[in-house]
Order: structure tokens, then C-alpha cells, then sequence
């Protein structure tokens, strides 16, 4: 019961967490039409959330249920090698962040809407496509914690027992 409420919480953080960086996905291709002044004003006052509430749910999935999931599944096979796959993802996201976003969050929390610097483009794309990479390891992350379950659920054999009944009603 440990494992299947532990995994539980895993899946729904890891989802929680990857919702975030869809939401930037599915930003993106408005957000690169933007000037400097909308985009600086967009980025300086609508993700509060994104990195206060978004940001401990990552921590929690990252640094706490998935590699406690990994630890608790590990003498399970196949299950432990899509486990560790999926922790490993969402560990490879977070270094995205840590490397190529949070540096640009500094960026442009120093900017204002009167002020925003000339190479200010070279800023955006980096934030925005780290985002979508983001999106990309989450989502892979995610799938690989799902496959887990999928390979220690029995395949129900449902067909050989219908065999009889098929043949019967094909018959008249």
C-alpha cells in the first residue's frame, strides 16, 4: 500500500509540475511576438505562482517523491528501470532550470517596462525555449512513471476465454 499511495503522490506531482512548464509551451508562440515593454511587463507580474508554488511542488517531485519512489520499487523489474527513467527526466528538467531559465529570471526581474535592455530578444528566447525543453524532459518524465505501473499490471487474458463463446456465436 506504501508504493501504490507513493507513487500516487509521485504521478500527480510530476503532472502539477509539468503543468507548468505547458503552460509556458503553449505561451510561447504569442509570447515571441510581444515586444520588449509587453513582454517585460508579462514576465515581471504574471508568474509569482509559477516559481513560489510551481517551484515547491518541483523541489517536492525532484528531491522527495520520485527518488523515494525509485528507492521503494528498486528490487521491482521492469518497473524500477521506468521508475528510475522517469526521476531521472524530471531531475534533468530541473538542471534546465537551474542552468538556462533561473539565470534569465534574474535578468529580467531587473528590468523595468521603461527600461528594457537592447539584447533583451536573446533573453526571451533562451527563458522561452528552456521552458519548452523543460516541457519536453517533464513530459517524457511523466510518461516514463506511467509506463512503470503499465509493466507490473498483469495482461488480462481476456481473448483466450472468450475464444469458446466467439466461435460459438459465429457459428449461427
Amino acid at each position: 500500500m506504501l508504493v501504490r499511495s507513493w507513487r500516487f503522490i509521485t504521478i500527480i506531482l510530476a503532472a502539477l509540475t509539468m503543468g507548468t512548464a505547458y503552460c509556458h509551451v503553449l505561451e510561447l508562440p504569442a509570447k515571441m511576438g510581444y515586444d520588449g515593454t509587453l513582454y517585460t511587463r508579462l514576465n515581471t507580474s504574471l508568474y509569482w505562482g509559477f516559481g513560489h508554488i510551481g517551484g515547491l511542488i518541483e523541489g517536492a517531485t525532484v528531491f522527495l517523491a520520485a527518488p523515494v519512489l525509485t528507492f521503494l520499487v528498486r528490487k521491482q523489474r521492469p518497473t524500477f528501470g521506468w521508475t528510475l527513467a522517469g526521476t531521472i527526466c524530471l531531475a534533468f528538467a530541473f538542471i534546465v532550470f537551474l542552468v538556462f531559465t533561473e539565470p534569465m529570471n534574474r535578468e529580467i526581474f531587473q528590468w523595468s517596462i521603461e527600461s528594457v535592455p537592447a539584447g533583451w530578444t536573446q533573453v526571451r528566447n533562451q527563458w522561452e525555449y528552456s521552458h519548452a525543453a523543460r516541457f519536453l524532459l517533464q513530459l517524457i518524465g511523466l510518461c516514463a512513471l506511467q509506463i512503470s505501473i503499465l509493466v507490473e499490471t498483469p495482461i488480462e487474458r481476456s481473448r483466450d476465454r472468450l475464444t469458446p463463446k466467439v466461435a460459438h456465436l459465429t457459428r449461427h
